[in-house]
């Protein structure tokens, strides 16, 4: 049974804390409107008493090239990240990535305790002792060892700058360690 390669969307391909309006080398820009992004920006602009300003795009950075370098991996990937369904109705076609499975989850966000990042626990319920590797911008060492205490299989956790995005050298520590599970 190949790992699974749970990804996260802001932080790993759109590298959203990088300089405002520099977008890092081999990155578009994409303007996008989703359901759930339009009712959230709807919320806030209500509650500032701005019912009926338009809400503004999503400004997304994605690299195209991303896409095909996931699939090459030896992982079957799933979407980690908020964008659930959406991610495969408006970034799998800028990516050039099929339509994947994607991880429902909850409402509201569980609150774990000790800085764990609230998708850990969501990640290893749905995991379920599956070998998989996780890349995600909000990742750290609570993290890490609330995994190793709590998920039976092997794990990779895998910290990506959200300056940069996933790299040549993320690309290769992914490939490295799908080699080496037992």
């Amino acid at each position: 049974m190949r790992p699974v390669l749970l990804v996260d969307v802001d932080g790993p391909l759109n590298p959203y804390a990088a300089k405002p309006y520099r977008r890092p080398e081999g990155y578009g820009t994409h303007r996008l409107l989703t359901p759930r992004w339009e009712a959230a920006e709807r919320r806030r602009l209500t509650a500032w008493g701005l019912p009926n300003k338009p809400v503004k795009p999503l400004r997304v950075w994605l690299n195209p090239d991303h896409g095909p370098a996931l699939a090459e991996l030896p992982y079957d990937l799933v979407w980690a990240t908020t964008w659930e369904e959406e991610a495969n109705d408006f970034l799998a076609p800028l990516l050039r990535l099929p339509v994947l499975p994607f991880i429902a989850w909850s409402e509201p966000r569980p609150q774990p305790e000790g800085g764990v990042f609230w998708k850990t626990p969501e990640i290893i319920a749905w995991a379920q002792g599956r070998p998989f590797a996780w890349v995600d911008d909000q990742i750290t060492d609570a993290d890490r060892s609330w995994v190793q205490a709590h998920h039976d299989g092997p794990a990779l956790l895998h910290q990506v700058d959200p300056q940069t995005g996933l790299t040549a050298a993320d690309f290769a520590a992914l490939s490295d360690w799908a080699a080496n599970i037992r």
